[in-house]
């Protein structure tokens, strides 16, 4: 670890006893710092994001103007095309957030080169990655990784397939550890453990994404120090895995503290590009290649503090797309922030203390100009205060604009950072790369419960679960299954 990069404190355990609260990887539970009794209650929350004033007030009138001049005729249908696929087993698709706020169980869709499509999703007897045709149909029988506990990544090869998962392990907190798995013709071929006591961590949920740039995997996922210099705090790693399943140099072993959500795109050359929401500088990061010291760029300062913007990121693990000139859009929901000043209790001087300025979440973009700095334009898609916005994602949509989507709760009601409220729809809408709105909020019955996959022709595909989502009350209790998964493609 170097100088720069940020190390945990001596003197903050009262601290880190506030504000570590994560689940345990077999039950659910959440740990406290120490890793000793499990506490009920708190996981994390979505957050936050300072808008931009002006864009806030002219958005709407951008979406009347544009679409009133373009005309019915040249709007975008934005109507996804579905298919059905039977399960192999029972899919649990709501997870408990922080304060159990309910959040859709990720599923991870990936397009091979060859055009089929991986869909991953988690099981009682393991994660299954079920293959499909282009077209989305299922095109055999699942393969099951035995002993898998999530999915936080997956890449789909012409031959198979990596999975980024967690896995059993023996470690002072008795937690799992991350590890990546990979399939060839329906055989392992190489189970990569990125934990361990050699390392001094575990990874009790992963938050994770896993890319592939043709010749390397980087893995990207959050780690709970057992021994050594982090022993009991939470931070977040990121590896490169060779081809044949080798660890690779580069990366980092801590980074962004107490990782609330995680972004990665995988680079031809150089290091990958990854974002972080950190709970104690308090806002989201650039974190390419420097984990995140001090110095790492400052994409949007919230507030994160004990967990509140885990959740800004759907299901804590952010889209991040690249522009044929090299600039970068990421998308989450944001609570604003009406200051933002240095901690003065933290003696450390490294602590943020952000107030939001609303209680619900908006939808917000933020564009960066490259893979090392901040954002170059940040937009505000929402503004209603009594609306509460989650699943916030974003998608090429052709050459030259951006699917933006995300789900609206009215008469939202909110306390500690999370809100409760009526399920009013999934909405659709295209913005270009200048922030710019490009079509009319559509509202549809397809959900994204998950990461999309774009095809060859710019065809956006994922999987969801067809049900109409509640978010009138906390998830206390155990998920409700599906045994069936909808397969929706969106072509431009």
């Amino acid at each position: 670890m170097t100088s720069a990069r940020r190390t945990p404190r001596d003197g903050d355990a009262s601290r880190e006893s506030r504000r570590d609260r994560r689940r345990d990887g077999q039950s659910g539970t959440l740990l406290d710092a120490s890793g000793g009794s499990p506490r009920a209650g708190h996981r994390r929350v979505r957050a936050a994001r300072k808008p931009v004033i002006a864009g806030l007030a002219a958005t709407a009138a951008l979406v009347g103007a544009w679409y009133a001049t373009a005309g019915a005729a040249t709007a975008p249908t934005l109507a996804p095309t579905t298919t059905a696929v039977t399960l192999a087993a029972k899919f649990p698709y709501l997870s408990a957030g922080y304060n159990n706020t309910r959040e859709w169980t990720r599923t991870t869709t990936a397009v091979a080169p060859n055009g089929t499509l991986r869909v991953a999703w988690p099981a009682s007897d393991g994660v299954h990655v079920t293959p499909l045709t282009s077209a989305g149909k299922r095109s055999g029988a699942d393969t099951v990784v035995k002993g898998a506990k999530e999915v936080g990544g997956l890449v789909a090869h012409n031959d198979g397939f990596a999975l980024l998962t967690r896995v059993a392990d023996t470690n002072k907190w008795k937690e799992t550890a991350a590890a990546i798995v990979r399939y060839t013709n329906g055989k392992q071929t190489f189970r990569t453990k990125l934990t361990g006591t050699a390392s001094h961590d575990t990874s009790p949920t992963l938050d994770g994404q896993l890319t592939w740039n043709g010749k390397k995997y980087g893995a990207y996922f959050v780690v709970h120090g057992a021994g050594g210099f982090a022993d009991g705090h939470f931070g977040d790693k990121l590896s490169y895995i060779s081809a044949k399943g080798a660890k690779l140099g580069g990366g980092w072993g801590w980074g962004c503290s107490h990782n609330e959500g995680i972004a990665l795109h995988a680079e031809t050359t150089g290091d990958f590009t990854s974002l972080c929401f950190d709970d104690w500088r308090s806002g989201l990061f650039v974190s390419t290649g420097i984990g995140a010291p001090d110095v790492a760029p400052v994409v949007q300062r919230e507030q994160c503090w004990a967990g509140y913007c885990g959740g800004t990121f759907a299901s804590r693990t952010g889209d991040l797309v690249k522009s044929s000139s090299g600039r970068y859009v990421t998308a989450f929901a944001s609570r604003g922030a009406a200051s933002a000043k240095k901690n003065p209790d933290d003696s450390s001087g490294r602590g943020w203390t952000v107030t939001p300025r609303t209680s619900t979440h908006q939808v917000a973009v933020a564009f960066l100009k490259n893979r090392n700095s901040g954002p170059g334009k940040a937009i505000y898609l929402t503004s209603a205060k009594t609306v509460e916005n989650v699943n916030v994602h974003v998608a090429p949509y052709g050459k030259d604009r951006l699917l933006v989507s995300w789900e609206s709760l009215k008469n939202a009601k909110c306390a500690s950072g999370t809100c409760t409220g009526t399920f009013t729809g999934t909405h659709f809408r295209l913005v270009d790369w200048n922030g710019k709105v490009q079509s009319a909020d559509k509202v549809v019955s397809t959900r994204i419960t998950g990461d999309l996959a774009v095809q060859k022709d710019g065809t956006l595909t994922w999987a969801y679960v067809p049900v109409t989502p509640t978010y009138a009350k906390p998830l206390t209790g155990a998920s409700p299954t599906t045994t069936s998964l909808r397969i929706a493609r969106l072509k431009p």
